[in-house]
């Protein structure tokens, strides 16, 4: 295997692993916390609504956005890291 080779296959496995590291964070985040949790995070409330009810609706799509710009940033550092910034 060329080194060339060796260094793209290690830039795609840590790629991947940020990939279902964020993903891994949003399912908590929009799955557990607005289903599996909400009854328990409905205890709490924000501006005036329930904690389940605010991530069901509000919460993970803020929570996407954020951990698109994380992406953005890891990708960043990720292309500098192995040569593929511009």
């Amino acid at each position: 295997m060329s080194d060339h080779q060796k260094k793209a296959t290690a830039y795609w496995k840590e790629n991947v692993r940020y990939l279902f590291i964020l993903l891994a964070i949003w399912f908590l985040v929009s799955f557990g916390a607005g289903i599996l949790f909400k009854d328990a995070l409905n205890a709490f409330k924000i501006g005036g609504f329930k904690v389940g009810f605010w991530f069901a609706q509000q919460g993970s799509i803020y929570v996407f956005v954020i951990l698109i710009f994380i992406y953005v940033r890891l990708m960043n550092k990720l292309d500098e890291k192995y040569g593929y910034h511009e």
